[in-house]
């Protein structure tokens, strides 16, 4: 067997049984040579992005941080048992960390803060894991993430130095035995912590598995595989067997929450197979992206995403919308954060539907207002349709308010109330 890439996102580790079912997943799978790369437990990255808005907002901070602490001491408590055991040290090291930079910092940059503190959500769940590794008998090494992968200074989505990434893990991290690190984070040229973006733990896998030549990065879910839509929302959606990799990227652009956006790129560079499985049926195929048709079987492909923010605007002289006018609203969109998932323009208007991640919207509808007759609708709904059909447009479109439809030869896209 090759050297393979595995990431356990947090519904795999929210508990003590979760932790003791990755054991299982290994154990099953006969994996000898792996880097794991964990995810924080469950709910853990919202608890501390709670604790970082305490902190700015001069709530209690212990309010915050102690549900935390409790929460990796009862996962701790039901593993160990033992409280002389040196997990529960290491546990406290990292806490007293959290303690220090809280009373220390002087940075009044919310993404700054929000970087150093949040960070801590991995770092917690790879030393249980690692600890509990040993107890079963799997010898493994510990890896802190933020030594080898590097970025910029854009704090919560930092960009990886490729160059300097590549050169560290190729010096720290073997291809032989287990390795565990964490997902989603790294450090900048200061050694201050970053991170990749939410969800970036599947960008952390592919990143190592690039860096190594991995044969393989298996993301191991609580779903079956890439389904062609979520059944949380959408009847009779079956399990797609096989994705490309472009088609996984316009799936994951529009917003398919199985598979980061970026993890694809550096996979397909070196054409390193990615599969997506559940950890709690580890023997069953799931979907493997790979080279090849766009999808197996060839049926619609569902993505919803809600709290979306549609803005139409128009010039205030009925001028026409033209490069310039669309080039200085895109600049705008870029400043204030807000990520675009659909454009439609004609003559005299433009809309865009973005995803408010960073709260700013109020600000970027102040300024646009100074130019334009600005129309704001919040809380609407994006439906894409991949390879639609009649009957699957029909489908999409009953009993929906529908604000903007646009069509284009492989895809359906909605917003409505």
């Amino acid at each position: 067997m090759g050297f393979k890439v595995y990431k356990f996102g947090g519904a795999s580790v929210k508990d003590a049984e979760g932790v003791r079912n990755v054991v299982r997943v290994i154990q099953e799978t006969q994996t000898t040579d792996a880097v794991i790369v964990v995810s924080a437990m469950g709910k853990m990255t919202n608890a501390f992005e709670a604790l970082v808005k305490a902190y700015f907002e001069d709530r209690s901070i212990t309010e915050a941080l102690e549900p935390i602490a409790a929460y990796h001491h009862t996962i701790a408590l039901d593993l160990f048992g033992d409280l002389q055991h040196p997990v529960f040290k290491a546990l406290r090291a990292l806490f007293n960390e959290i303690d220090g930079f809280l009373k220390r910092n002087k940075s009044p940059d919310y993404d700054f803060v929000y970087d150093q503190l949040v960070v801590y959500g991995e770092l917690l769940s790879t030393t249980l894991v690692s600890n509990y590794f040993n107890e079963a008998g799997l010898a493994n090494t510990w890896h802190d993430v933020r030594n080898v992968i590097k970025t910029n200074t854009r704090y919560r989505e930092g960009k990886v130095e490729w160059e300097l990434t590549m050169r560290n893990i190729n010096r720290t991290i073997p291809k032989k035995g287990l390795q565990i690190t964490q997902g989603f984070i790294g450090s900048d040229p200061n050694g201050f912590s970053t991170t990749l973006g939410r969800e970036g733990s599947d960008y952390t896998a592919a990143i190592i598995a690039y860096c190594l030549n991995a044969e393989s990065v298996t993301i191991w879910k609580d779903v079956p595989g890439v389904m062609s839509g979520d059944p949380r929302y959408f009847e009779n959606v079956v399990l797609l067997t096989s994705v490309s990799y472009t088609e996984a990227v316009e799936l994951a652009f529009y917003g398919a929450s199985v598979i980061h956006p970026k993890t694809l790129q550096p996979l397909q560079r070196k054409e390193i197979p990615l599969y997506v499985k559940s950890f709690l049926n580890p023997a069953d195929a799931g979907t493997q992206v790979c080279l090849g048709e766009a999808i197996q079987p060839k049926v619609p492909c569902y993505i919803l995403k809600r709290d979306q923010v549609l803005l139409s605007l128009s010039s205030l002289d009925f001028s026409f919308m033209d490069e310039d006018n669309i080039g200085e609203i895109f600049k705008l969109l870029g400043q204030y954060k807000l990520k675009v998932d659909l454009i439609q323009n004609s003559a005299i208007s433009f809309s865009v539907c973005v995803e408010d991640k960073y709260r700013n919207l109020q600000k970027l509808v102040s300024r646009l207002k100074a130019d334009y007759k600005v129309t704001v609708y919040e809380q609407v709904s994006l439906y894409t349709l991949r390879h639609p059909d009649q009957k699957a447009v029909n489908q999409l479109e009953e009993n929906k308010e529908i604000l903007l439809k646009q069509v284009t030869q492989n895809t359906v896209q909605l917003v409505s109330l």
